[in-house]
């Protein structure tokens, strides 16, 4: 026993080592390689086991083999020779073992009945096909019978046998009428397996002459009916309900066989009044699950694939409401042969060992036989390294003799399987499969295979190198494949170079590169991103992608995992996805998907299309009472935006019809709302859905519901009483809407009496209106009112009361004790004694002052009357007048105002002004310049506002650097109206301020500049100057370079060149625009350095010599930079004259025109 365990220890460990070496030797399917190669037959196509055939057709038995050489064919029939060429009946295809049996001219499909097998033989073996039995299919007819009628008691149970005939294959059975239509069948009546119709109890309508059995032939596409069967039910009264009994299986046990992997078929049919039920259980488990079916109304019990597993006690249970039976099938599943390993073909080379295995399982368990080249290996030649050891044949110390085809036969009761696998003895250097220099590319970060088919026997090794003298590759950075394979599980961007597989055996070596690159990923930077869009909008989707340089990407864009509609409105740019005008089908997931010809990334975002929501609809009044109603409906689609509240609307068909009013608003969650109602309305409703979007389009209109008539629940509101003349009073309402009126008839009570003097009520009905005028009453005395209303099913609720007032007239007496209080030179302040409220005879609504200016004290004369009015709501005794003119005498009266008008004036009150500061004087005009003096003559003040005491001048020199010089100040009697100013600098600019003054203090001033003119000797000067011929022709020189100088720059701007002009002109600045010094005796232009620009309006001096008026408000604040002016107490100027830009120069000459060159000469002198 220690002996024999050792034995198949050591037998297991050899039968691994070589089922791994088995592996390594298996050939590749390279065309090349296998037509080089000798190769024992292989049998690749064959017919079925059991092969039925069509007998109007010709016989075809398939035999295809392949082998190297290509391998002959030959058929035994029955177990001996069949010889094919002695039959002219029957030919083989050409380059192929398939047998072509000719029966079409007379032939008999029953003469070739038997069990075929065919054998491809070549010099390194043979292998044979599976027994193949040839049986030809039978549709025979019907057996002639006379059908009796049936005659049934209803209620009674009825089989109608059908006994098809046996057929090969089997038919397929149904039951139809005479019209070919299909019996219909439910738990009652049904057909069962064996073909049979089965009632479990008749009724009447079962009454008739056609039951018609019919069995259809597939193979021969034939059917066969059997006899009509007619079946009659007669009535008997009264029915006897019945226990249920099996009609099949008969007895309480059966028993069934199935076979492994077939499908297993229970049937239980019970009869019974009423009809019975059928439930299925397995004794000790439960039914399997995934493959258990019930067919034919729960009657039949289906598991498909049945296992061994499978076996036991199934269960059929029939009952109905007067008791139960049942039926137990002990099932039996049994197995033909099927395979555990099935021999595979072994390559080996010389001196190599091997094994065949074969195992196979079954019930009962199979036999295993071997058989070499077609013939029991029993009976074989002998060969020395062959060794047969149950469902095993070991190899050892193989040679070329060695090659042969072998069979394994597992077979038992229930069936067979027969496989071949040859052994392949060769002797083979290595070959490397893959081609020379092929080109790897990968992603970084991506695993690399680089391949290394071969083949050679022995089996050869592999080795990679890397570079052109690299070392052989080793470690973990690497994964070496059985097949060569060189895998580099993380490949780098310093993974790229030339890779050397090298593989070799006894019989030789051979080598083989490959190239490597790898590629940076594609990415997708800018990634599409979920929209919400409105219907009818446009919406874009991004899609930037970042990928290797050498790679050409595509960018493909997807809607829900499929193409693009085709549709303009799809607009696909570079980087993006524009759609125009979406509509609701464009909703859904848009992908972009980026491929390169090595990798593909992708990026999806969710479009959501939304919209105002589609309008409720199937509107539904119930619950109708007097005054509530419940409205229901359905809502529309929310177009992806969630309704957030319903809005319900009416229309009164009778008052108002068109005409939609506001009812309810609801939630969005709610369909159903309790709405009250208004008595003596025709209603109609409608719904609107509200959402995020928008408003819905209405519902259509609910149907119309009218509330009964009522009496009203409302008074008018806004009743008021105002008189429209002294002895009236004017009654006015609000009237009710339509279907405030509750009922026809719709009218108004008024009713009144004077408040606080005990009268009783005085009414009148009056029709739908909203006025009503009581005449003959006192002047503005209170009145109690109320408006009642009243239809004719009677009145509303009592009206509350409201104070009104009859017609107002005008003010009796005028306010009294008026004085006027004087704040300052333009603000007065007034005040009165209020009139007594009676003389009022209205609403009180203030005091009104007209005021008005008699004349002005300083000019003594009279003007215009202008009155001007002050109105003070309330009761104010007291009011501020503003904007009076100072030293001026004014006029005012008071009155008083009420809702018809003013009372009587107060009597006019006189009342003075005091002095103010005068305005700025009318005019300054500074003429009649000369080297050292200017002539100033002005206009008095506009405004004097009081007695003028004086004028006062002050001036100042501004310098060729625009500074100012000392201020000199001048007090100028009030009478007079000019000026001559001497002993100032010729050729000077001075500015002049000026302004009058009266006891109150100084006015407003105005500013003026003015220049005295140069020396006459010097313009004499200048004069011969300009008449030398050296000189014009220097002005010429100077124009002529002036002139180039401006083309050059003017080209150069149109090259696109830069010409600094600013910087060169500042750098040497023409002399002609240069300021001159004092000390040198020459006299500069009064101009910016800077620009030349004019003199602002008002320092121009005019042909007549004569300086404009500025404006009244300037100052020498003009002239600072941001910096504002200052004067000191005694009005002298703090700050520096140093800045503004004059617009022109403002010389002493008789004209305004341009500087000559006379002038120009100035800077050379």
């Amino acid at each position: 026993m220690m002996t024999k365990k050792s034995i198949s220890a050591s037998r297991a460990s050899l039968i691994l080592f070589l089922c791994q070496m088995i592996t390594a030797l298996e050939v590749p399917l390279d065309p090349i390689l296998l037509k080089e190669l000798s190769q024992p037959p292989t049998i690749t196509q064959q017919s079925p086991k059991d092969y039925i055939v069509d007998p109007r057709e010709n016989i075809v038995i398939q035999c295809e083999a392949k082998g190297k050489p290509p391998p002959s064919f030959s058929w035994t029939r029955n177990g001996t020779h069949f010889d094919i060429d002695k039959d002219a009946r029957v030919t083989v295809k050409p380059n192929s073992g398939t047998l072509v049996i000719n029966i079409m001219n007379g032939g008999k499909t029953e003469a070739y009945e038997g069990v075929y097998q065919c054998t491809a033989r070549n010099e390194r073996g043979a292998a044979i096909s599976n027994n193949i039995v040839i049986r030809p299919s039978r549709s025979p007819l019907w057996t002639k019978e006379k059908v009796e009628p049936k005659h049934v008691r209803e209620g009674d149970p009825l089989v109608l046998h059908c006994s098809p005939p046996v057929g090969l294959p089997p038919p397929i059975i149904f039951w139809m009428d005479n019209s070919f239509q299909r019996l219909p069948q439910n738990e009652r009546v049904s057909q069962g397996l064996n073909g049979d119709l089965y009632f479990s109890n008749v009724k009447p309508e079962d009454t008739r002459e056609d039951y018609i059995c019919y069995a259809r032939f597939n193979h021969t596409q034939t059917i066969q009916q059997k006899q009509p069967i007619s079946v009659k039910v007669f009535s008997t009264k009264p029915l006897t309900e019945r226990r249920p009994t099996l009609l099949t299986p008969v007895g309480s046990t059966s028993n069934k066989v199935e076979l492994r992997g077939n499908v297993l078929l229970l049937e239980c049919i019970a009869e019974g009044l009423p009809t019975p039920v059928i439930r299925w259980i397995k004794e000790g488990g439960e039914l399997p699950i995934n493959r258990t079916f019930f067919e034919n109304f729960k009657k039949t019990l289906k598991i498909i694939e049945v296992s061994e597993a499978d076996s036991g006690k199934y269960k059929c249970v029939a009952r109905n409401p007067l008791g139960s039976t049942h039926h137990t099938i002990t099932v039996t599943v049994k197995a033909a042969p099927y395979w555990i390993t099935a021999p595979r073909n072994l390559v080996l080379s010389p001196g190599e060992d091997g094994t065949l295995i074969c195992r196979a399982n079954g019930n009962p368990k199979p036999n295993i036989s071997w058989l070499t080249n077609g013939v029991p290996i029993a009976i074989a030649p002998e060969d020395p390294s062959r060794k047969v050891d149950g469902d095993t044949i070991i190899f050892s110390d193989v040679q070329e003799r060695s090659s042969a085809v072998y069979q394994c036969n597992a077979s038992n009761e229930y069936g067979y399987l027969l496989a071949n696998a040859f052994v392949n003895v060769l002797a083979e250097p290595p070959r490397i499969l893959t081609p020379a220099n092929k080109l790897y590319q990968v992603i970084a970060n991506n695993p690399a295979l680089l391949d290394c088919a071969f083949f050679g026997s022995p089996v050869p090794e592999i080795e990679w190198f890397k570079g052109v003298k690299g070392s052989i590759l080793r470690g973990d950075l690497y994964v070496f494949h059985d097949n060569g394979t060189l895998e580099i599980p993380v490949a780098q961007k310093d993974s790229t170079g030339t890779y050397t597989c090298v593989a070799r055996n006894k019989l030789g070596k051979v080598q083989n590169e490959v190239h490597l690159e790898v590629k940076d990923p594609t990415m997708i930077i800018k990634q599409p991103e979920y929209k919400i869009i409105q219907r009818g909008g446009q919406v874009s989707f991004e899609c930037t992608i970042k990928h290797d340089p050498t790679l050409i990407p595509t960018i493909m864009w997807l809607k829900d995992n499929g193409e693009l509609p085709d549709d303009e409105r799809f607009i696909i740019h570079k980087d993006s996805l524009a759609i125009m005008n979406v509509t609701d089908k464009d909703d859904g997931t848009y992908t972009c998907v980026a491929n390169t010809t090595l990798d593909s990334v992708s990026a999806s975002a969710v479009l959501t299309v939304v919209d105002r929501p589609n309008p409720p609809f199937d509107l539904e009044l119930t619950d109708q009472l007097e005054r509530s109603i419940q409205l229901s409906w359905i809502p529309g689609y929310d177009n992806n935006s969630p309704i957030t509240n319903f809005v319900i609307e009416y229309e009164d068909g009778m008052h108002e019809p068109g005409v939609w009013h506001y009812q309810a608003e609801v939630r969005g969650t709610q369909t159903t709302v309790q709405l009250k109602l208004s008595p003596y309305v025709n209603y109609s409703f409608r719904v609107i859905a509200v959402n995020e979007i928008g408003r819905s389009q209405p519902s259509e209109a609910s149907e119309q519901y009218l509330t009964k008539a009522a009496k009203p629940d409302e008074n008018p509101s806004g009743v008021q009483g105002i008189g429209s003349e002294p002895d009236n009073l004017v009654i006015i309402w609000e009237p009710l809407k339509g279907f405030q009126s509750n009922g026809p008839g719709l009218q108004y009570k008024v009713s009144w009496r004077q408040k606080d003097v005990g009268d009783e009520w005085t009414s009148v009905i009056v029709a739908n209106v909203s006025k009503y005028i009581v005449s003959g009453t006192p002047t503005f005395v209170p009145y109690e009112i109320k408006v009642q209303a009243l239809n004719d099913l009677g009145y509303a609720p009592e009206p509350a009361e409201v104070i009104g007032h009859s017609g107002e007239d005008l003010p009796m007496v005028a306010p009294g004790n008026v004085q006027v209080h004087i704040v300052n030179s333009t603000l007065a302040k007034v005040h009165w004694d209020p009139v007594p409220l009676k003389t009022v005879r209205g609403h009180l609504q203030g005091y009104r002052i007209y005021y008005w200016k008699v004349q002005s004290l300083s000019k003594r004369r009279r003007r215009h009357v202008e009155k001007k009015i002050l109105t003070f709501s309330g009761n104010k005794t007291h009011g501020m007048l503003p904007g009076l003119e100072p030293y001026s005498s004014y006029k005012l009266n008071v009155r008083v105002v009420n809702g018809k008008g003013e009372g009587p004036a107060s009597p006019d009150k006189l009342f003075k002004t005091p002095e103010g500061v005068p305005s700025a004087p009318s005019f300054l005009k500074i003429t009649n310049p000369t080297l050292d003096s200017l002539t100033l003559e002005w206009g008095p003040p506009t405004h004097p506002n009081g007695v003028l005491i004086a004028y006062t001048l002050k001036f100042q020199p501004i310098n060729s650097t625009h500074e100012l010089g000392p201020l000199v100040e001048i007090r100028i009697p009030a009478n007079e109206t000019s000026l001559i100013l001497s002993n100032l600098n010729y050729s000077t600019r001075y500015k002049f301020y000026f302004y009058a003054q009266t006891s109150v203090g100084a006015g407003s001033q105005i500013t003026e500049e003015a220049v005295t003119i140069m020396d006459e000797a010097m313009a004499s000067r200048q004069v011969d100057i300009a008449t030398q011929g050296w000189f014009i022709g220097l002005m010429c020189a100077v124009a002529l370079l002036i002139l180039i100088l401006l083309i050059v720059c003017f080209i150069r701007r149109n090259k696109g060149g830069k010409y600094p002009v600013k910087e060169k002109e500042d750098a040497h600045a023409d002399p002609e625009i240069q300021p001159m010094k004092e000390d040198d005796g020459t006299f500069g232009e009064y101009s910016d350095a800077e620009d030349h620009k004019p003199l602002k309006k008002g320092s121009r001096t005019p042909s007549d010599r004569t300086v404009k008026k500025e404006d009244s408000d300037d100052s020498l604040v003009d002239y600072g930079e941001g910096v504002n002016g200052q004067f000191n107490e005694d009005g002298s100027f703090i700050g520096q004259y140093s800045g503004k830009k004059e617009k022109e120069p403002a010389e002493g000459n008789e004209s305004s025109e341009a500087p000559s060159p006379v002038n120009a000469m100035n800077s050379f002198v």
